[in-house]
C-alpha cells in the first residue's frame, strides 16, 4: 500500500492539483483533504498548499488557521505527522504558531513570479533528507506577502537551532536573514515559501532548468513514510 499523503483545499487555494501531482508523481498516493473535513482520510502526511486561502482577509493565513481541518492537523503534526506548508501553507503554519516568525509584504510591495535559487540549510527534516547538505535548488516564487520576519532572539533561536531550512542566494524580498524556510525542533513541521511542487519536471518546471529541484521535497517525504 503507498505512503498516502494528504492536500488540504481551502476557499481561495490555487496550488493544491500541482501539489496532488507531485506526490502522484514520486509514487505516493495523493488525497484531496476539504477545509471542512475533520477527518484526515488515514494520510501519513499532509501538505498544505499555496493560493490565497479566504482571500487573504485579515492577513495570509489568519482565517485559514481556524478551519476545522486545522484543528486535526496541529494536533497531529504535534504527534508527529509530516506537515509541509508552501507559501501560504507556510503562513498558515505561522499563524497555528507550529512554526514561528511571520510573513509581510515584499520589500518593493510588488508580487514577485519567478525562479530563485535556494541554499539548503538543513536535510535533516522528513521533508529535506533527499538534499545534500548545502545544496543549491532553482524552485519558483510567486507571493507578494513572502517576506519572512521576526525578533532578533527567534531569529537567533533558529540559527543556533539549525532550524532555518533554506535560504534565498539572492535575497528577492527582504526576508530576514535571507530565510525562505524554517522547521520546528521536531523536523516534522516545515514551512517554505518558494513553490517546489511547480520544479518537479523538465516540462513544467523552471527553464531554462534544471526543473526538477524541488522534487526532493517529495522523494524525502516519501521514503522517510517507507522507512518508518
Amino acid at each position: 500500500m503507498p505512503a498516502r499523503i494528504g492536500v488540504v483545499t481551502f476557499p481561495g487555494t490555487l496550488d493544491d492539483r500541482q501539489a496532488l501531482r507531485a506526490a502522484a508523481a514520486v509514487g505516493a498516493e495523493p488525497v484531496a483533504l476539504w477545509h471542512k473535513d475533520r477527518d484526515l482520510h488515514q494520510v501519513d502526511a499532509v501538505v498544505l498548499p499555496g493560493g490565497f486561502s479566504y482571500g487573504d482577509y485579515l492577513r495570509a493565513g489568519a482565517i485559514a488557521r481556524f478551519s476545522p481541518v486545522m484543528d486535526t492537523i496541529i494536533d497531529a503534526a504535534r504527534d508527529g505527522l509530516p506537515v509541509l506548508g508552501i507559501c501560504n501553507g507556510f503562513q498558515v503554519l505561522c499563524e497555528t504558531h507550529l512554526l514561528e516568525g511571520a510573513m509581510i509584504r515584499n520589500g518593493d510591495l510588488h508580487f514577485i513570479n519567478r525562479d530563485v535559487t535556494l541554499r539548503i540549510e538543513n536535510n535533516r527534516t522528513a521533508w529535506t533528507s533527499d538534499y545534500e547538505d548545502g545544496a543549491e535548488a532553482v524552485i519558483p516564487i510567486k507571493n507578494v506577502d513572502g517576506r519572512f520576519v521576526a525578533d532578533e532572539p527567534t531569529l537567533d533561536a533558529l540559527e543556533a537551532e539549525g532550524r532555518v531550512l533554506a535560504r534565498y542566494v539572492a535575497n528577492p524580498n527582504g526576508a530576514a536573514r535571507d530565510i525562505a524556510g524554517i522547521t520546528n525542533a521536531a523536523g516534522n513541521v516545515v514551512g517554505l515559501m518558494p513553490h517546489p511542487e511547480y520544479a518537479i519536471d523538465d516540462l513544467t518546471g523552471p527553464h531554462p532548468g534544471p526543473g526538477t529541484d524541488g522534487l526532493p521535497f517529495f522523494t524525502s517525504i516519501l521514503k522517510s513514510l517507507v522507512s518508518a
